[in-house]
């Protein structure tokens, strides 16, 4: 039997319309809006709806009885928000945020004890030369050693199919291309789609997606492949190289995940922040929003990467400060020396 295969924007509509329908075929309890009321129906929209208590180990039985415990019937808007943010904060995951009038709450642990490994101004100043050619939210040049270089801050930055020819017609000389996505926070997975469709060559299998069928932790769907088709406008055929830190997360980290699958893609720099799953909101009876993961996409081996994608192996490193210290990037560096030496 052929199996289906969707792409991310179906799956995510099919993620979107299984949350609702879950919502349409389950008792929906009415919650009072008082600090009880409002912690339990956040503790529930997150109990029925959330992806990765398994995945993490999270017993949020008890996390939820840890935390309303705090709670009492006069505290104020500002006390409860710091005790919902807190046991928010459980999770671990960066796409989780509660939204209120005075503060989002947020979880940087995934990236704040990480080195940097990636300073703006250097590679501006000694690579870049203040010189770059800029469209789509890309920064793009060839290097004098002849590789293409293209920084790209952020997958918010929608990317023009024009732009990219545009992009790709100038790059096409190079010898190869470093594509630097350190530091890019995510944004949209129909952009990663477009980029990525420039650098395959057939309908390209780049992951699988899963959603809730039901409130139980372990309610899921089948896993449903995930396939890119190549683009029909300029592609590039020649050595890639993606940089990568921490702070690569959410469709950034998607979009490492699916290049390092690739032939003649290779992977340099730190492991990923992660940040895999879906994001979804609902909202709490006193009006505050939470956003929150809760529909999984996998990488092409069925494994997660909520918790980041390592580098290729043998191309983990880390930034030299010395180094950069005297205006040296050291793994642009290692990046631009693969490439100008065939990959050596």
């Amino acid at each position: 039997m052929k199996r289906k295969h969707i792409s991310v924007k179906t799956g995510l509509l099919l993620s979107i319309l299984s949350l609702l329908l879950l919502s349409s075929c389950h008792k929906v309890e009415v919650f009072e809006d008082d600090p009880y009321g409002n912690f339990d129906a956040l503790w529930t929209i997150l109990d029925e709806r959330y992806c990765f208590f398994e995945y993490k180990d999270i017993d949020w039985s008890q996390v939820g009885m840890k935390y309303r415990k705090k709670l009492t019937e006069r505290m104020t808007s500002e006390e409860l928000f710091d005790v919902c943010g807190d046991m928010l904060m459980e999770l671990k995951d960066g796409h989780v945020n509660l939204v209120s009038a005075h503060n989002t709450s947020r979880y940087w642990d995934w990236l704040n004890n990480s080195p940097e490994n990636y300073q703006e101004r250097l590679v501006d100043e000694y690579y870049l030369n203040f010189d770059y050619r800029y469209t789509s939210g890309i920064k793009y040049k060839i290097l004098p050693q002849n590789v293409g270089y293209m920084y790209y801050g952020s997958f918010s930055s929608a990317i023009g199919e024009g732009n990219l020819d545009q992009i790709l017609a100038y790059l096409a000389t190079s010898t190869g291309l470093i594509i630097d996505v350190r530091s890019n926070g995510g944004g949209s997975l129909s952009n990663v789609e477009t980029l990525v469709s420039r650098f395959i060559n057939q309908e390209t299998l780049v992951g699988y997606i899963s959603h809730k069928t039901g409130p139980g932790h372990q309610d899921f769907s089948e896993l449903y492949p995930i396939k890119y088709k190549p683009s029909n406008r300029i592609r590039y055929q020649k050595p890639v190289v993606i940089l990568a830190n921490r702070g690569t997360f959410s469709a950034a980290n998607n979009f490492v995940s699916v290049m390092k699958a690739l032939p003649n893609v290779v992977v340099m720099g730190d492991i990923t922040g992660g940040g895999s799953g879906l994001p979804f909101s609902s909202e709490l009876p006193n009006g505050w929003s939470i956003r929150f993961s809760a529909s999984p996409i996998y990488d092409v081996n069925r494994e997660h990467t909520e918790f980041g994608v390592a580098p290729t192996e043998g191309f983990k490193m880390d930034m030299d400060l010395e180094q950069a210290s005297q205006g040296h990037d050291s793994i642009l560096d290692r990046a631009i020396a693969y490439i100008a030496t065939g990959g050596a």
